[in-house]
């Protein structure tokens, strides 16, 4: 589904990404950690298209994505309150998300009532702007934005940070179940090695912008993240 070819990113002389190939494929689960300034959001700017690669080249679905913007009608994301509008009340944003992917207000009103848990009555039918929600409550709208429109690939950045407890919960089961749909292809970063070791088929580690490590998740995998990052 993603594949990563001689892939950088440079800020002046400085390298902080370097993949020389990478393969994700299609319906797998896929984790990215490593500690600050390891390169994972850099990698999902680029896998996005937010930002140019110095030199290689990110291909979703046969398409090369800075070439070519077809692969956003398969592709969905959220990395951070950035891909919100604050001015908006979620209701808004979620019309506004869903007319872009070709559902009308009935659509996305369907699907926002598979919901109604994760949202624990924080969210909708609060007459408030995104902007007033708390980061938690905004971190929802973001997520479940992502989701609409049943798109193919999905990219997170950190969607487990300022959740509560009983939110992370739902959330992690609301990744297993789209993982188990073997149509769908994760991208998910986490600092959180529990959750994201629960949550994906297969992790790699990033340090300092190249990758040192490429598991498949197992039972041991949560100990074995653990061992390196203590080393």
């Amino acid at each position: 589904m993603i594949q990563v070819n001689n892939l950088t990113k440079k800020y002046n002389d400085k390298t902080v990404l370097h993949i020389s190939e990478l393969h994700i494929p299609k319906g797998q689960s896929f984790g990215l950690v490593g500690n600050n300034g390891a390169g994972k959001t850099t990698f999902f700017n680029l896998v996005l298209d937010l930002i140019r690669p110095t030199t290689g080249e990110v291909i979703n679905k046969g398409i090369t994505v800075n070439k070519s913007e077809d692969w956003k009608q398969f592709t969905s994301a959220f990395i951070d309150e950035s891909f919100l509008i604050g001015y908006l009340t979620p209701e808004e944003y979620f019309y506004f998300v869903g007319e872009l992917r070709g559902q009308n207000k009935a659509d996305v009103n369907r699907f926002l009532k598979d919901y109604k848990d994760f949202f624990n009555d924080e969210v909708l039918n609060q007459k408030k702007y995104i902007r007033d929600l708390s980061k938690g409550n905004q971190k929802k709208v973001g997520l479940v934005a992502a989701l609409i429109g049943d798109p193919e690939v999905i990219v997170l950045d950190e969607p487990f940070a300022n959740l509560d407890p009983t939110t992370q919960i739902r959330l992690k089961k609301l990744m297993k179940e789209l993982a188990a749909q073997q149509d769908k292809t994760l991208l998910i970063s986490s600092h959180d090695l529990g959750h994201i070791t629960e949550v994906t088929d297969r992790i790699v580690v990033l340090d300092k912008g190249d990758v040192v490590k490429d598991i498949e998740t197992h039972p041991e995998t949560l100990k074995e993240l653990e061992s390196f990052f203590t080393v």
